[in-house]
């Protein structure tokens, strides 16, 4: 569940190398670790691109083949990071107030705010939260990722049964967008796989935080194949229906899944989709940029970019761009400054009672909804400032001659 944010450390956050506490150490100042939030704001830069591109692949090849490649795995590793923040035991009064206040309220809010944009703009709406607007599914998902999570730990072989569930699940066709169940359940092996790793600790252990040679050769190498891949058999992809594949959102036979074994298709796109994933994290710096702090607020690119992309999307500018070699980069650059400037905090100042809303009314204990230790992306950024720096130790006297 969403975590409390407060003193205590996490372990599983602590900079690689960082040695455990003892008794000859001096206090230690807490930090982030800059590669969760660099994790964070590349993968926010990859939902606002692959938005951004989503018109231009009805006309290039080559968008196409992009918009693939990022959907072939930006939403796993953000569920990969949504896990590895969770926690599987019982929650607070105060986690259980945050699943409303940062998930619950904000998805009532965005809802509604899509149904009056569409009746004024398109002059219909057709009000149903039991079926999220564009963006917002994947916050009815956090929402029940967290909730199941607890179960989930209670099991041997959490990681096996999830994927049995994520194939599955595509195989009945009751199972769909209500709720954002389909898309849920198709991802629920990698926000588990996110949450085992911490669990195992299996990040220090490995040290997979550093960076070698081979690693981003490697990241490389995986990023150039898939690439290719992606535009090479570009015409046998949309013959396939990939993109609807890529979405979770649909049973195997609405997509053309027809035969007995459609579970291994979703199969083989989940094992992509993990070696693209550690792919991107096995290239993202580990240190502090100018950019980094921006993996705080990705709660507030991601709610609210698709607000900025709507009228070129529904108005058809992005139909027929020609030359592809020159609008395609500018789509590119343009969704990276996006992402930058709905991070910024005259933005952040504007929309907090949208994104953050703390509607002390709605509690019997008007505290849990409070502003302290307040958190701006449900995706944990706030229990990565839990990490720490290495101890120093004392000199030894005897040592000194």
């Amino acid at each position: 569940m969403i975590d409390d944010p407060g003193p205590a450390a996490d372990a599983a956050s602590r900079s690689p190398g960082a040695p455990a506490t003892g008794s000859t150490s001096l206090p230690r100042a807490k930090r982030r670790v800059p590669f969760w939030d660099n994790a964070r704001f590349a993968c926010i830069v990859l939902v606002v691109l692959g938005h951004a591109t989503q018109r231009l692949t009805y006309d290039s090849d080559i968008a196409l083949g992009l918009y693939l490649l990022v959907y072939a795995f930006h939403m796993p590793a953000f569920a990969i990071i949504s896990g590895y923040f969770s926690k599987s035991e019982a929650p607070s009064r105060r986690q259980m107030a945050r699943v409303v206040t940062d998930i619950l309220v904000p998805y009532l809010i965005f809802e509604a705010l899509w149904t009056l944009t569409k009746w004024l703009v398109e002059g219909r709406a057709n009000p149903n939260i039991t079926e999220p607007s564009w963006t917002l599914w994947f916050l009815l998902a956090l929402g029940i990722f967290r909730l199941v999570l607890p179960y989930l730990a209670l099991l041997r072989w959490p990681l096996v049964w999830t994927v049995v569930i994520s194939i599955g699940a595509g195989y009945l066709p009751n199972i769909d967008s209500t709720l954002s169940l389909s898309r849920t359940l198709g991802l629920l092996p990698f926000f588990t796989l996110g949450w085992w790793l911490r669990e195992h600790d299996i990040v220090a252990r490995l040290q997979l935080l550093r960076r070698t040679w081979w690693s981003v050769g490697g990241a490389l190498a995986a990023f150039a194949v898939a690439g290719w891949a992606a535009w090479f058999f570009v015409d046998g992809w949309r013959d396939m229906n990939l993109r609807e594949w890529l979405f979770y959102d649909e049973n195997y036979s609405a997509i053309g899944g027809t035969q007995w074994w459609a579970g291994a298709v979703r199969l083989a796109i989940m094992a992509v989709a993990l070696i693209l994933s550690a792919a991107l994290f096995a290239l993202l710096p580990r240190t502090t940029h100018w950019w980094t702090h921006f993996g705080q607020f990705t709660m507030y690119v991601y709610l609210l970019h698709s607000f900025v992309l709507y009228p070129f999307r529904e108005t058809g500018i992005l139909r027929n761009l020609e030359p592809t070699w020159l609008w395609l980069p500018i789509v590119v650059v343009a969704s990276v400054l996006i992402a930058l400037g709905l991070a910024t905090r005259p933005v952040r100042r504007v929309f907090r009672p949208l994104v953050e809303p703390r509607p002390a009314w709605l509690f019997a204990d008007p505290t849990l909804a409070g502003r302290e230790g307040r958190r701006t992306d449900p995706t944990g950024s706030q229990r990565a400032r839990a990490a720490e720096a290495p101890r120093v130790r004392h000199p030894d006297p005897r040592q000194n001659g």
